[in-house]
């Protein structure tokens, strides 16, 4: 017990820590739908890639082409500054993320709740990692290394697995409100 409420005390330390550097610098709820759209501009970067290879219709490379410019625009909006490979790894944890939506709603589907489910808590924590590393925040040392256990689906991973950090997650949930207006 002691150690959890250690770390919520840390956690509300850290959260404190972050609002200070950000006031009024970073509108979250503005880059959390940015966010999202990005995700879905990847989305239709590969939707457009298929179809050029299944159709070899050069008209699907010029709109790959045209969505890239302004993918590569908008997300210039949150990754202001990156440092060594941080532009890249934004994008890829967004469309990591956005694919882990895509199969969490699949198995809703299919009636796999509790798959569902562990797919979307991926996804969310991909997600955390990417606002985490734009607000240069990921160096919090007592949030590193404590992972969800069982995060992946089971035919993903053993059972058990060290896979995320909940703490980050529940961290960004906190400070990142999409409803505010």
């Amino acid at each position: 017990m002691r150690c959890a409420m250690a770390d919520e005390a840390e956690l509300k330390k850290w959260l404190g820590e972050v609002e200070k550097s950000r006031k009024g610098s970073v509108d979250l709820s503005r880059d959390e739908d940015l966010s999202v759209a990005l995700m879905n501009l990847i989305s239709l970067e590969e939707h457009f890639y298929f179809s050029h290879a299944k159709t070899q219709d050069d008209k699907y490379l010029k709109m790959l082409d045209s969505i890239r410019g302004l993918r590569k625009k908008l997300l210039g909006k949150i990754v202001t500054n990156p440092k060594g490979e941080e532009w890249c790894i934004s994008k890829h944890l967004l469309a990591a993320s956005m694919r882990l939506m895509e199969v969490g709603t699949k198995e809703l589907a299919k009636k796999s709740e509790e798959d569902a489910k562990q797919y979307f808590q991926a996804a969310f924590a991909l997600h955390s990692l990417f606002f985490a590393l734009n607000l240069n925040i990921t160096g919090v040392p007592d949030l590193e290394g404590k992972a969800l256990q069982g995060t992946a689906p089971k035919a993903a991973g053993k059972a058990g697995e060290k896979a995320f950090l909940p703490g980050l997650s529940a961290a960004i949930a906190k400070i990142i409100d999409c409803c505010k207006e």
